[in-house]
C-alpha cells in the first residue's frame, strides 16, 4: 500500500468513526448523568445537537487518564487553552472522581447508541471484531489518551464494545495528530488557525471553542504571517503544504491500523456509514464534524 492509499484509507476510517465514537460528547444521556454528579446541564444545543458543559467535558474525557490534575489533561488534549482547562478540572474534581465520571461517560455513550440504533444494529458483532482488530496494533508510545483507554474494560454488549474500540481508534488518531503538529513546530493556537483555513472556515471561528483570547489569536496570526504561511487572511502555498504535511504525518502513524484490516477495510466503512447517518439524523452528533470539513476542502 503506497502513501496515497494509506492516507485515503486513514482519513476515510477517521471520518466514519467520528460520529459513532464522538457522539459521547453530545449524548443527552451523558449530560444527564454529569448533571446528577453536580455539573451544569447541557448549556443548550446547536441545530438540535446538545452541547457539552465545559468542566464535565474536560473531566469526563480526562478521566481516561485517571485522577490527574488539570495540567496533565490540558497537555493531553493539546489544543485547548490551559488557563481554562486547569480551573475547570480543579472544580470538577470537587464534584466527582475519575472512576465515577468515566462510568457515567461510558454508560451515557452506550445509552445514546442504544436509543438511536437499537441494542443490536445490523452487523454489530462483525463491526466489533473488525474495530478490535484495527486497534490491536496501536502503539501506546506518546499517545496518552489512547493508552488510557487500553486500561478500560470492554463492555459486554457488542454495541458497547464496538463503541469502546472506536473510541480507542479516535483517540489514537488524535494523539498522533498532536504529535505531528508539535513535531512540525506549531503551537496550539497556530495549528488551530491554520486548520480553520485548511478547512475553508472563517478565521477565528472554530478555534473559539478552544478558549483562546483575542490577543492570543492575533499574536499567532502574526507569527504565521511572519513565517509566510498566511497572507491576506488566506493560506499561502507554503502554508497549505505545511498543514497538509501535518495530516500526512498523522496518516502515516495510522498505517498499522489500516494494514490490520486488510481486505476487510471496506466492511468497516460499509457498516459504520449508515450508523453515522442515523446518529446525525437523530441529532446525536453535529451535521458537520472536523473530518467532514476536511473532506469538503479536499
Amino acid at each position: 500500500m503506497n502513501e496515497a492509499e494509506c492516507s485515503t484509507r486513514a482519513r476515510a476510517l477517521a471520518s466514519v468513526i467520528e460520529p459513532f465514537a464522538g457522539q459521547v460528547y453530545f449524548s443527552p444521556e451523558c449530560h444527564a448523568s454529569y448533571a446528577d454528579l453536580g455539573f451544569t446541564a447541557s448549556p443548550g444545543n446547536a441545530n438540535g445537537v446538545a452541547l457539552p458543559d465545559g468542566p464535565a467535558y474536560f473531566c469526563s474525557r480526562g478521566s481516561l487518564l485517571g485522577q490527574v490534575p488539570g495540567q496533565l489533561i490540558a497537555s493531553a488534549f493539546a489544543v485547548f487553552n490551559p488557563a481554562v482547562v486547569v480551573p475547570a478540572v480543579t472544580y470538577g474534581w470537587t464534584l466527582t472522581d475519575a472512576s465515577t465520571i468515566e462510568a457515567a461517560r461510558t454508560g451515557g455513550a452506550i445509552g445514546q447508541l442504544r436509543r438511536i440504533l437499537g441494542d443490536a444494529p445490523n452487523g454489530i458483532e462483525r463491526l466489533r471484531d473488525l474495530l478490535a482488530r484495527a486497534a490491536e496494533p496501536g502503539a501506546m508510545t506518546g499517545r496518552p489518551l489512547f493508552a488510557g483507554l487500553l486500561a478500560r474494560e470492554i463492555p459486554d454488549l457488542p454495541l458497547g464494545a464496538a463503541w469502546r474500540y472506536a473510541d480507542r481508534l479516535r483517540e489514537y488518531r488524535g494523539d498522533s495528530h498532536s504529535a505531528s503538529w508539535t513535531a512540525a513546530g506549531f503551537d496550539a493556537v497556530e495549528i488551530g488557525l491554520l486548520t480553520e483555513l485548511y478547512w475553508a472556515l472563517p478565521t477565528k471561528s472554530y478555534i473559539r471553542t478552544r478558549a483562546w483570547s483575542e490577543d492570543e489569536l492575533d499574536a499567532a496570526l502574526g507569527r504565521l504571517a511572519g513565517r509566510g504561511l498566511i497572507e491576506g487572511g488566506a493560506l499561502t502555498e507554503a502554508g497549505r503544504t505545511a498543514r497538509e504535511e501535518v495530516e500526512l504525518a498523522t496518516d502515516r502513524q495510522c498505517r498499522p491500523l489500516i494494514e490490520a484490516l486488510g481486505d476487510d477495510f471496506t466492511d468497516v466503512i460499509d457498516l459504520l456509514s449508515p450508523m453515522g447517518h442515523a446518529i446525525r439524523a437523530q441529532h446525536g452528533y453535529p451535521a458537520s464534524g472536523p473530518h467532514d470539513l476536511a473532506a469538503a476542502r479536499a
